[in-house]
């Protein structure tokens, strides 16, 4: 069983990570074809690009000035430890035992616009650019046409080592769609977390984000690989609901806060 996650818009590279173990992206070739490019961009390119402020636009022109490879630990950080967003607030990566991030990086998948797909442990350094950020490239107009089928295609190699292969989709329609699924050898499932407000269920993203986390937490501490044992997931509140969920997309309800 697989899991994938979005990565986080904000970063953290000045708290020192809790483990000196670490590895190498898989596409650090194709990362470097687009920095090549992005590059080219200034200040005002990147915040028209990106839809952010102009001191955005600065800090993330002045991040790809920097980018160069090798990575090490000098200069890049653990993708689980490198992003701070709602996912990995609920994730609490720091909390890991050696025996979870080991579990972790044979069955979690960061979604990148950057670097196709991270392990866990993978190095990197600072960046934003989302998926969904129309940059044309010289493989397209988009970054969904630059990674093409090389994303499917890697974890469809990973699944030829399970019997009865599953990916759980955690991550948010945007990074999602840089996969295909109508060729991807596994189950889908993806689970969908509601609170309770205004007088009713609905999905509130803020706590939607962090249930993503909390759920990929549980997976990992708990060595889960039955995705049937996903019911039993009861965190912060959150409970499995057979009436609104589907095989595809299990339902977990939290009672207002």
């Amino acid at each position: 069983m697989l899991i994938v996650v979005s990565p986080a818009k904000s970063l953290d590279f000045e708290t020192k990570a809790p483990s000196k173990k670490f590895t190498e992206p898989d596409y650090l070739e194709e990362s470097t074809q687009l920095v090549g490019q992005l590059q080219n961009l200034s200040p005002d390119d990147f915040s028209e690009l990106m839809h952010i402020s102009s001191s955005l636009g600065e800090l993330n022109h002045q991040r790809f000035a920097n980018w160069h490879t090798p990575f090490d630990l000098d200069n890049a950080k653990q993708a689980i430890f490198a992003f701070k967003g709602d996912v990995y607030i609920g994730l609490e990566a720091e909390q890991f035992s050696t025996a979870d991030l080991n579990f972790a990086q044979n069955h979690l998948r960061i979604l990148s616009g950057l670097y196709g797909l991270l392990r866990p442990l993978d190095l990197m350094q600072p960046y934003r650019l989302e998926m969904g950020s129309r940059f044309q490239n010289k493989k397209g107009k988009n970054l969904y046409e630059f990674w093409g089928d090389k994303l499917t295609d890697n974890l469809n190699e990973l699944f030829e080592q399970d019997k009865k292969p599953v990916l759980v989709n955690l991550a948010s329609k945007e990074y999602f769609s840089a996969i295909k699924p109508s060729s991807l050898n596994a189950e889908i499932i993806s689970p969908v977390f509601k609170d309770f407000s205004n007088g009713k269920y609905k999905i509130v993203s803020f706590f939607a984000k962090k249930a993503r986390g909390y759920m990929t937490a549980y997976i990992i501490k708990n060595r889960i690989k039955d995705p049937k044992k996903l019911r039993e997931f009861d965190v912060d509140g959150y409970r499995y609901s057979e009436d609104q969920s589907t095989a595809s997309e299990p339902v977990f309800l939290r009672d207002a806060q």
